[in-house]
C-alpha cells in the first residue's frame, strides 16, 4: 500500500464542557451579531448604490466596528466571507429563473441570536494533539487580559488518532442543536494508506436533475440512480416550512436541518455505494462530468432550463458530491478524474455525431446518423467515460449497445439507507 497525505474533518467531542461553553456561547452570539452588521451594511450599501459590496469591500466597511474585535480578527474575517458567499448564492438563483429564492436574512430569533459556528483559522488556535487539547483565541473585546483563550479537551473517534495528524489547517466551533453542546471540527492533513488500484477499467458519471447519477461501464453495462427519494423530501420539508409563522423560526429551522440532513446522508450513501460497485468491477478510474459552467452557455450566457429544471439545478449539491466521491475512491485507490461534460448530452456515444435533435425527450437519445437508441443520461455518461484513457471517443467495437438503452436502475430505501437495484427499464 502507499503513502498518502489527504485532507480530512475531524469531529471531537469536547471533555469539559461545561467550563468552556459560556465562553463558546459568546463567541457565537458574537458571531451571529456580526453577521447581522454586515447584513445591515449589505442593505444600506445596496440601498444606495443598487449593488450588494464585494467581499473584500465589506471588510474594509467593518474592520474598524465595534462588533469586529468580538472574534479573533480571521474567525471574524470567515463570517463576512460566509455572508458574501451567501449573497452570492441568491444572485445566482435569481439569475437563474429562482424567483422565490430570498436574499440571507439576520441571524436572530425574536430578541435572542441563535449561535452560529465560528471557524479559526491558523492564527486563530493551536491543538496539542500528543494530550488532545484546543486552545481557541477570543476576540479582542471578550479577553479579560491579554493571553485569555478557552482551553478545549477534546475526544475524536477510536480510530482517530490526532498524532498521526501532519498539520491542522482549520477548527470550527460547530452548535448541535439536538444534543445542546459544541462540537469541534478540526481540518487535518493525515496521512492515510492507499491501497492498490482495485483494476484498470474505466467508468463514466453523468450528473444530472432528473437521474443524479447515471453510470456507463467499459464492459458495457450501465445504472441510473434516481431522484425520487430527494424530490420528495424537498416537496414534504417546503411543504411544512411555509406552515411556519416565520421562516427564522425554532420549528422552521429544525426542519432545514432535517432536510439538509437527510440530503447528505443521500449523498454519503451513494458515493460509498458507487465506490463499491466500482471495486467490485475492477474500475481503477472513474471519470466524472465537471459542472462548473453547467448554468452558462459556450458564450458565457446564462441558460435557461425551464422553470422546473432551474430550481432543480441549484437544489442538487453537484460538487459537494463530486468531492465526497473522490475522498471515498481515494481510500480504495481509484482514481477520480474531472472532465469538460461539453456536448457530451448531444453527441452520439457510437459514431460521434453531435446533433441537439437526437435528444428526441428528456430519456432518450436517438441518432439519425447511425440508428443508435439509448437512454440520454447514460450516451452521455458513456461520451464521459470516453474521455479518458485508454478510452478513445467513437472508439468503436463490436460491443451491442442494447444496454444503452436499458440501464439497470438502483432506488434508495430510505429506511435500510441503501441502494437497492430494480428491474431494467427504457427510457
Amino acid at each position: 500500500m502507499a503513502i498518502e497525505v489527504v485532507d480530512r474533518t475531524v469531529v471531537a467531542s469536547i471533555q469539559n464542557q461545561q467550563q468552556v461553553q459560556p465562553d463558546l456561547d459568546a463567541l457565537g452570539f458574537a458571531a451571529s451579531k456580526l453577521w447581522n452588521v454586515g447584513r445591515w451594511t449589505c442593505d444600506r450599501v445596496w440601498n444606495e448604490t443598487g449593488h450588494i459590496p464585494e467581499e473584500d469591500d465589506l471588510k474594509s466597511y467593518l474592520k474598524a466596528h465595534e462588533r469586529y474585535a468580538d472574534l479573533h480578527s480571521q474567525s471574524s474575517q470567515r463570517v463576512l466571507e460566509e455572508l458574501a458567499e451567501a449573497f452570492d448564492g441568491w444572485t445566482s438563483k435569481r439569475q437563474n429563473g429562482d424567483s422565490k429564492a430570498n436574499p440571507p436574512g439576520y441571524r436572530k430569533h425574536n430578541d435572542d441570536h441563535p449561535r452560529s459556528t465560528v471557524t479559526f483559522k491558523q492564527k486563530g488556535f493551536k491543538v496539542d494533539t500528543k494530550f488532545g487539547r484546543v486552545r481557541l483565541s477570543k476576540g479582542r473585546n471578550l479577553k479579560e487580559h491579554y493571553s485569555d483563550f478557552i482551553l478545549c479537551d477534546i475526544k475524536t473517534r477510536p480510530d482517530v488518532d490526532l498524532e498521526d495528524v501532519q498539520s491542522v489547517q482549520q477548527v470550527r466551533a460547530v452548535w448541535n442543536t439536538v444534543r445542546n453542546e459544541w462540537k469541534l471540527h478540526l481540518v487535518c492533513k493525515i496521512e492515510v494508506e492507499v491501497p492498490e488500484s482495485p483494476g484498470e477499467k474505466t467508468v463514466g458519471i453523468d450528473l444530472g436533475v432528473n437521474n443524479f447519477a447515471a453510470l456507463a461501464y467499459e464492459d458495457g453495462f450501465a445504472e441510473l440512480y434516481p431522484l425520487d427519494c430527494l424530490k420528495q423530501d424537498d416537496y414534504y420539508y417546503s411543504k411544512h416550512i411555509a406552515r411556519c409563522d416565520d421562516s427564522s423560526s425554532e420549528r422552521a429551522t429544525r426542519l432545514n436541518e432535517k432536510k439538509a440532513n437527510r440530503r447528505t446522508h443521500y449523498f454519503h450513501a451513494l458515493s460509498k455505494h458507487i465506490v463499491e460497485r466500482c471495486v467490485e468491477e475492477d474500475v481503477g478510474t472513474i471519470a466524472i462530468g465537471e459542472l462548473g459552467g453547467v448554468r452558462e452557455d459556450k458564450n458565457g450566457n446564462v441558460k435557461d432550463w425551464g422553470k422546473h429544471g432551474n430550481l432543480d439545478l441549484h437544489s442538487w449539491a453537484f460538487d459537494r458530491f463530486t468531492s465526497l466521491l473522490e475522498y471515498k475512491a481515494e481510500a480504495e485507490g481509484i482514481t477520480v478524474e474531472r472532465v469538460s461534460e461539453r456536448d457530451t448530452s448531444k453527441s452520439c456515444s457510437g459514431c460521434g455525431r453531435s446533433r441537439k435533435a437526437n435528444r428526441v425527450e428528456r430519456g432518450l437519445y436517438v441518432c439519425d446518423s447511425c440508428e443508435l437508441v439509448a437512454n440520454a443520461d447514460v450516451n452521455g455518461a458513456e461520451n464521459i467515460r470516453r474521455k479518458v484513457p485508454p478510452s478513445l471517443a467513437c472508439d468503436g467495437g463490436d460491443r451491442s449497445n442494447g444496454w444503452l438503452a436499458q440501464p439497470s436502475t438502483f432506488v434508495f430505501d430510505s429506511e435500510s439507507g441503501s441502494f437497492e437495484p430494480r428491474e431494467h427499464e427504457g427510457s
